[in-house]
């Protein structure tokens, strides 16, 4: 017994102590930006919910697109999707959601769905634009109550893989380990922001492997560098786990009511939100348009640029 107590007690200290390296590691990581400074190639816009840092492709007086990431995701992932939309005429228009990437986190910590959406139709105010919207992976669900809530504000909306969470249990709650902050913290700080377990994170979302390449993961720890980034992600991690309660979007029967021109595109391929849940959103929003792209999986923007882009085109075309 006293064999296992020791074993047990040296098990505990070394979990302790990798923990705390991975913690110690992102205060060296972090230091090179403050949300002000922004990246090459990016401007802030002053909201009424902040500072949000964007990007822009295309002509200035083109047709605006204004394009949302998915979750641990930034606008520079939206760069090529963006040349595109630029060449056929769009003034594409890609941008932070806090707390990822450059924009300004919340004072209060909320990056709850209605409080993002409310970030959405105050970038499209700010920049005085009536844009179409397009929204990847988690960022769709606040795209959606964006245009749910103030449909007037946007021309059209495309969902592209979007995790909305309608099959979700509305009494799930934060799993006991993820509670307290300090332990949140070491969670993102061993995954989300550890450079060495950002390929096999992203890996397990693709179907298209090998496209989690060096050129791929140095844009996705960009904004890792960002003073206080693990500790205000650690802040929205119960968002992934906790449907929102209050939310428009949660609830199937209002995509009725979605008079927007609604177009989905999903991969084949995905895993992560299986396309079963892109063939359901079709059914629930009346005339929507569902473009599936063949041999990709959650992120075409990643693993098949060139599909996502005709299709995004294509769709737009057809508003």
């Amino acid at each position: 017994m006293r064999f296992i107590f020791k074993l047990f007690l040296g098990l505990v200290l070394i979990v302790v102590v990798a923990a705390a390296g991975f913690r110690g590691a992102t205060f060296l990581r972090e230091g090179t930006y403050r949300f002000s400074d922004p990246a090459p190639g990016g401007s802030f816009v002053a909201t009424d919910l902040g500072e949000v840092y964007v990007r822009e492709a295309g002509p200035s007086d083109g047709v605006p697109v204004l394009l949302v990431h998915g979750s641990v995701g930034w606008s520079e992932l939206w760069d090529d999707t963006s040349r595109a939309l630029g060449d056929a005429g769009y003034r594409a228009i890609s941008f932070d959601m806090p707390p990822m990437g450059y924009s300004e986190p919340d004072s209060k910590h909320d990056y709850n769905r209605t409080t993002q959406a409310a970030r959405i139709d105050a970038l499209a105010r700010a920049m005085e634009i009536k844009p179409h919207l397009v929204a990847h992976s988690f960022g769709a669900g606040a795209a959606v109550e964006a245009a749910m809530r103030t449909q007037e504000r946007f021309t059209s909306l495309v969902i592209v893989n979007g995790a909305l969470g309608l099959e979700a249990d509305p009494e799930k709650t934060l799993p006991l380990l993820l509670r307290p902050m300090w332990l949140r913290e070491v969670a993102v700080s061993s995954t989300i922001t550890n450079p060495l377990a950002l390929k096999p994170l992203l890996r397990q979302f693709l179907h298209r492997k090998d496209t989690a390449n060096g050129e791929v993961l140095e844009i996705l720890k960009q904004p890792f560098e960002v003073i206080g980034a693990t500790e205000n992600i650690a802040h929205w991690l119960p968002t992934l786990f906790v449907p929102p309660k209050d939310a428009m979007s949660m609830v199937p029967a209002r995509y009725a009511d979605l008079a927007l021109p609604t177009g989905i595109i999903w991969g084949r391929e995905d895993t992560a939100t299986p396309l079963a849940q892109g063939e359901a959103l079709h059914a629930l929003i009346p005339g929507s348009q569902l473009l599936i792209l063949d041999d990709i999986g959650h992120i075409p923007q990643i693993e098949g640029p060139a599909e996502l882009q005709e299709a995004l085109v294509d769709l737009l075309g057809s508003f």
